[in-house]
């Protein structure tokens, strides 16, 4: 029986040590995060981790975690909700015609959109995408990616920090 309970916490150890590799360090930034929709506003440092099939976003304040936003290729789980689908998601805290990829592109700093009104310049792009429904301005660029829709009052602002 001793055997068995300590093979179960070896492997328990394990376990627990090998998520944690998942991320390569390349793939971590710190940054300076404003998230402010109609439902929600956060401001303040944070993590952003990147992999393969995933984004999580970490915004800290005084060294606690106050949200937690995990986005995967399905869904996208919140601190302060339950995981829900990603329509579900932009319906309820986005707008529901923006493209479900739409929030881990800006956490990725990539095109949103599809590249629609893609201008590439020496530091990164620009989108401006106006609708019935939206009218956004997004920029990304090597220090800062800034998502800001006037119509719907939306703002996704990164601000990298500079490792030393």
């Amino acid at each position: 029986m001793s055997k068995i309970i300590a093979t179960i916490v070896i492997l328990l150890t394990f376990n627990g040590c090998t998520g944690k590799n998942l991320v390569k360090k390349s793939n971590q930034e710190s940054a300076f995060i404003i998230l402010k929709t109609p439902t929600m506003r956060y401001a303040d440092m944070g993590f952003i981790y990147k992999g393969d099939s995933f984004v999580k976003v970490e915004i800290y304040s005084m060294g606690q975690p106050i949200m937690s936003l995990d986005i995967n290729g399905m869904n996208v789980c919140m601190s302060t909700f339950k995981c829900m689908d990603k329509k579900d998601f932009n319906s309820k805290i986005l707008v529901s015609s923006y493209p479900d990829t739409l929030l881990e592109n800006i956490f990725q700093s990539k095109p949103i959109f599809n590249g629609k009104n893609l201008i590439k310049n020496n530091q990164g792009f620009v989108q401006n995408i106006k609708s019935n429904e939206y009218d956004i301005h997004y920029t990304v660029s090597p220090k800062e990616t800034k998502f800001k829709d006037i119509k719907n009052k939306i703002v996704i602002k990164i601000k990298k920090t500079i490792e030393i």
